[in-house]
C-alpha cells in the first residue's frame, strides 16, 4: 500500500486521565518518555498493528483529539501538494530528533492528520 498510516497520536487536555482510561480499557503497553522541557510522550505499543503515543496537547485550550500519521517519501512536496489542493497546514515539516519531520494538516473537510517522513 502506498502511504500507509504508519502512527497514531493522542494530543490531550489530559495526560494523566488519558493514561488511566486507555490503560484499564485496552490491552495497550504504555511507556513514559521524558521530553525534558517538553514534557512526557507516552509510547503505546499494541503488539500487531499500528502503535503511536499520546501527549499534552500543544495548543492550550484546544480540544483533544486523535492524529494519524501517513507516511510520505517527501515531506516538503507532500505539504506543498496538499496545500495547493486546498489543506490547511497547521505545522510544516517539523524535525524529530533523529527519526524524521512531520507536517499537520487539516483537509479541506475540516479532518486534521499528519504526513511523516522517515529520516535514515
Amino acid at each position: 500500500m502506498a502511504n500507509p498510516f504508519v502512527h497514531i497520536e493522542l494530543n490531550t487536555s489530559d495526560l494523566n486521565k488519558a493514561r488511566g482510561f486507555y490503560g484499564e480499557l485496552l490491552d495497550w503497553e504504555l511507556k513514559d518518555v521524558d521530553m525534558g522541557p517538553g514534557g512526557t510522550y507516552t509510547t503505546i505499543s499494541v503488539g500487531e498493528g499500528t502503535g503511536g503515543g499520546m501527549m499534552k496537547h500543544p495548543m492550550e485550550g484546544a480540544p483533544s483529539l486523535w492524529i494519524p500519521y501517513i507516511l510520505v517519501k517527501d515531506i516538503a512536496a507532500t505539504t506543498a501538494k496538499a496545500r495547493k489542493l486546498g489543506a490547511n497546514v497547521i505545522k510544516e515539516n517539523v524535525p524529530v530528533s533523529n527519526m524524521g519531520a512531520f507536517s499537520i494538516i487539516t483537509d479541506p473537510t475540516g479532518a486534521t492528520f499528519a504526513l511523516w517522513e522517515e529520516r535514515k
